[in-house]
């Protein structure tokens, strides 16, 4: 039992350290190719890996062609629209800081839309830890925000405008996925999800870039780490943490990927992390440990 408890704890903080690697995968995938075009290859490679995958281990498919869709749904929400969404916007001016405030918006959409959505209760504490987080979060991408004027904010209002898009899309995946999506083995969600997000996604980088991608080692392992850790490792995790668990909990840990990459962006590149970036990484930690208090 103790063993199994140990694992459960686990999953939240394992989740954060993959997910948070997203940020700094888009970095290396902007140098080798365009973003729609990256992202469609690195679902297309999570389905090729995926398909044997499920298909070997018997896994339990959705039950009926509704649910089937239903999955599929869910993967245009969290991946094509949400995924594409940030990429895109960041490509094209959007500053990673103010995206990564925007992203952090998420759990505060979650818990206002969780009575309505999923009738789940969001009582005081909970409230408070998504306040706090929140500010957290504020704190620690300030230093790269202070530098911005407004006129660097008027050049990005269709970008930061699809920002906010993509994080309204991936609050609603993660309904989605809760309310009509609860059926099947996880990895069989997973590879209808990207089936559905590469539908979306592929017809959209042709029509919006040349669809550049340099094949190189630098790429190469971009892709790899993109499909085995964050399209197959930390989605599995996160449909887990939504099927077992609330979807407004589940949603506080995305107020930990951003201090999370900038302690990788200075360990990898060596950005330099403030004494009150520290202080925001503090309060966001705090926040997340009160959103998710029981009792």
């Amino acid at each position: 039992m103790p063993r199994r408890s140990f694992f459960s704890n686990a999953i939240p903080l394992l989740f954060v350290l993959i997910w948070s690697t997203g940020w700094i995968m888009g970095k290396y995938a902007a140098l080798d190719g365009d973003p729609l075009t990256f992202l469609a290859v690195r679902f297309a490679g999570a389905i090729v890996v995926l398909l044997p995958l499920v298909l070997a281990i018997g896994a339990e498919w959705p039950r009926g062609g509704r649910a089937i869709l239903h999955a599929m749904g869910s993967g245009v929400l969290m991946h094509a629209l949400y995924l594409g969404g940030v990429w895109w916007a960041i490509a094209h001016g959007v500053p990673a800081g103010l995206s990564a405030v925007i992203a952090a918006l998420q759990p505060l959409m979650t818990a206002a839309l969780a009575p309505l959505v999923v009738g789940e209760r969001i009582g005081g504490r909970r409230a408070a830890g998504f306040l706090v987080g929140f500010l957290g979060i504020a704190i620690v991408v300030s230093p790269k925000l202070t530098g911005l004027a407004p006129a660097d904010l008027g050049q990005v209002m269709v970008p930061l405008s699809v920002n906010v898009a993509a994080m309204l899309a991936v609050t609603l995946g993660t309904f989605h996925q809760k309310r009509f999506a609860g059926s099947g083995h996880l990895l069989a969600l997973a590879l209808l999800q990207y089936v559905g997000a590469l539908v979306v996604m592929l017809p959209a980088a042709w029509a919006f870039e040349p669809m550049r991608f340099d094949l190189n080692w630098r790429s190469a392992a971009t892709l790899a780490w993109s499909v085995l850790a964050l399209s197959i490792g930390a989605i599995g995790l996160l449909l887990h943490l939504v099927r077992c668990g609330e979807v407004s909990r589940a949603a506080s840990l995305i107020y930990l990927v951003p201090p999370a990459a900038v302690l990788e962006a200075w360990v990898l590149f060596g950005e330099t992390v403030s004494s009150l970036q520290l202080l925001g990484i503090f309060v966001t930690v705090c926040g997340v440990v009160l959103a998710n208090r029981r009792g």
